[in-house]
């Protein structure tokens, strides 16, 4: 198995969500895997180790978008217009836009056509240092809408150097057909659409939409004890528009994260911290909602919950195709720090995907997936605005080349 030593460099680990930095640092991998990471003057290459100078660069494990709705038809700039000129999003939703909007096109459109425009957009990610993306279904709102969406995600992992985990978020709203029948629909998505689509091995983990404008609490519930029996990992998006206590929920029932979180409670964050379920933070829906509720990250940072950020990629509230543009807007809308942050894409994020075991950090016996980056300091990734930072992405331990994808 090919080991290779990665020399002249500085490291963030990560480990325990801090920098723990090593300055003239080296990494050892073997294969797939990193075997040692420390300060260079602690171990030297072997006689048969291949070699890599990484020239004084800034080394960070590779990025993880764990929360993203990167497979759609069509898309909403129309409705950007629209809320431009004081609209609502939940207006917007009453009116047959909104979600509503994304799943008629995302119906009509080929699996194809899906792969080709979600892989465009995926690349976009994967040039900023994105090594794993979760991708969650939610426009298709049928069987075979939901199947198809989550097919498409399945190829892009296999077509792309990438790590993709799936969500089915078939409860992600109310579908035209089923208007007035909520419940109706929630009984669908518990009795044909997960157990088909999980048999199919198609889904990793479960999520629903708890708002007003979409599923309440016990609705909710009842999707994810149906995840759980099928045993599925579950998450949920929570208090973004309203307080309907599901960050609360989501730690009952042992949730991977609960996500958004602008009105979560002292009671919900206390709950989350008992419970170890992250709380992913979304600042691009934010930034395009123009809202003015903050997460409450001290609340967070009191009760000890671990903060993700995410993308929250989507064609309606965050087109957002530059996940550290999301390091900056976490700083700057939610006031984390960019330690904070870079933990938020890295660390917490691979256990906001239940990853933590094998990504997230770079230490021996994990997944030797990272990024070198042209850097003085790793603030330096939520401090641009734009553009792509110089850096090269190791993946499985191999340069990542994408120029022939």
């Amino acid at each position: 198995m090919k080991r290779t030593y990665w020399k002249h460099c500085h490291v963030a680990t990560m480990r325990d969500g801090r920098y723990h930095a090593i300055e003239d640092a080296a990494i050892v991998t073997c294969g797939k895997h990193i075997e040692w990471v420390g300060a260079r003057s602690e171990r030297s290459a072997s006689g048969t180790d291949a070699c890599v100078d990484l020239q004084g660069a800034w080394v960070t494990p590779g990025l993880i978008d764990c929360h993203t709705h990167l497979v759609f038809g069509g898309n909403r700039s129309l409705e950007f217009e629209q809320r431009l000129q004081g609209v609502s999003y939940a207006d917007i939703s009453a009116a047959g836009g909104g979600i509503k909007h994304t799943v008629r096109h995302t119906r009509d459109a080929t699996e194809d056509a899906l792969f080709e425009s979600a892989r465009k957009r995926l690349l976009a990610l994967m040039r900023e240092g994105v090594t794993t993306v979760e991708i969650k279904s939610g426009y298709g709102l049928d069987l075979n809408s939901e199947r198809k969406m989550l097919r498409v995600a399945r190829r892009l992992g296999e077509a792309l150097p990438v790590t993709v985990k799936t969500t089915c978020l078939a409860a992600h709203t109310v579908p035209s057909e089923f208007a007035g029948k909520a419940d109706e629909y929630v009984n669908y998505v518990c009795n044909d659409i997960l157990p088909k689509l999980a048999e199919e091995h198609l889904v990793d983990a479960v999520d629903a939409f708890c708002e007003t404008i979409a599923f309440s609490p016990s609705q909710v519930m009842r999707v994810l004890l149906r995840a759980q029996k099928l045993k599925l990992p579950v998450k949920l998006h929570a208090e973004q528009l309203s307080p309907l206590g599901g960050a609360s929920l989501a730690a009952e029932m042992g949730a991977l994260s609960a996500d958004h979180l602008e009105y979560m409670s002292a009671d919900d964050a206390a709950a989350m911290g008992r419970a170890g379920t992250v709380a992913v933070l979304l600042p691009g829906a934010f930034h395009m909602l123009q809202e003015t509720r903050r997460p409450p990250v001290d609340l967070l940072r009191r009760h000890g919950v671990d903060i993700a950020v995410a993308s929250d990629l989507n064609p309606g509230t965050s087109p957002a195709l530059s996940l550290r543009l999301m390091l900056n807007m976490a700083c700057t809308l939610f006031g984390l720090t960019p330690e904070e942050a870079l933990a938020g894409v890295t660390r917490n994020a691979a256990k906001a995907l239940g990853m933590l075991g094998t990504h997230g950090t770079l230490e021996a016996g994990k997944t030797a997936d990272f990024v070198a980056w042209e850097i003085d300091r790793p603030a330096e990734l939520a401090y641009w605005l734009g553009g792509e930072l110089p850096s090269r992405t190791v993946r499985h331990g191999e340069w990542r080349d994408l120029t022939s994808v």
